[in-house]
């Protein structure tokens, strides 16, 4: 089994949209104001947003994205305003993480793992 996308809520998909591609992500499905669909960089996941009329209540939603470069992609961003709650640091859980927030409110991680993403010392069998 493969994830195929992750569909997070938003109460303006436009402004959305540009935010998300300021990230990076690249647009291949474009039916605002009601939905888009975007291809990650790397990998085969997807990731779209759709039209809501109120947010979820709650702690809401955290999305991860993974990059190698975790430090220069921070600084990439910031130069393109993009706010961070939380700049690059190492964790014990041996990931090195970036925190943001969309439009929306939901919750975004940017984070390097490397191998300990999927095969960290405790994991088990």
């Amino acid at each position: 089994m493969d994830l195929n996308q992750i569909t997070i809520p938003s109460l303006d998909v436009e402004k959305a949209t540009a935010f998300y591609k300021t990230l990076g992500l690249h647009l291949i499905v474009d039916a605002i104001p009601r939905y888009v669909r975007f291809e990650c960089p790397d990998g085969n996941s997807t990731f779209s947003i759709h039209k809501v009329e109120a947010l979820p209540k709650g702690n809401g939603i955290t999305i991860y994205f993974e990059d190698d470069n975790l430090d220069d992609l921070v600084v990439k961003l910031q130069d393109k305003g993009i706010i961070f709650t939380q700049l690059p640091e190492d964790k014990s859980y041996l990931w090195r993480e970036a925190h943001l927030q969309d439009l929306d409110g939901n919750n975004i991680i940017i984070f390097h793992a490397g191998k300990n993403r999927k095969n960290p010392p405790w994991r088990i069998n």
